[in-house]
């Protein structure tokens, strides 16, 4: 999703964690519990662990569910000009339908219609 804005401030404001939950939608509500990252997801709660600050846009972030598993989520902020574009991989998981990968796919682009929305507004 590219972004009219600059590339450090869009990492500035996506990287809290506390922030994740203003623009993508799937984490739902985003708390502190016992040292961790707790989401309220669709699915119900899972822990989420995100990736360090640091100066190269990373965003990753990792979102265990109660079965244990872990679901890697790349994203990054990559500066382009004077904007930047945010980049979301999303895998198919195994045992997942094309119809629930695609629907995860429209989710995570309106998420990211969201993140833009946010950022160009401020």
């Amino acid at each position: 999703m590219s972004i009219e804005r600059d590339a450090d401030a869009v990492y500035a404001f996506l990287s809290p964690p506390e922030n994740f939950a203003k623009w993508a939608s799937g984490l739902g509500s985003l708390r502190r519990a016992k040292g961790q990252w707790i989401a309220d997801t669709p699915d119900g709660p899972m822990t989420v662990r995100f990736s360090e600050p640091n100066a190269l846009g990373v965003l990753d972030h990792w979102v265990s569910p109660p079965s244990g598993a872990q679901i890697y989520i790349p994203l990054r902020v990559v500066k382009n000009g004077s904007g930047c574009e945010l980049v979301f991989t999303l895998f198919r998981q195994p045992g997942m339908d094309q119809a629930r990968f695609e629907a995860d796919a429209q989710w995570v682009v309106r998420d990211l219609k969201t993140a833009k929305q946010l950022l160009e507004a401020k």
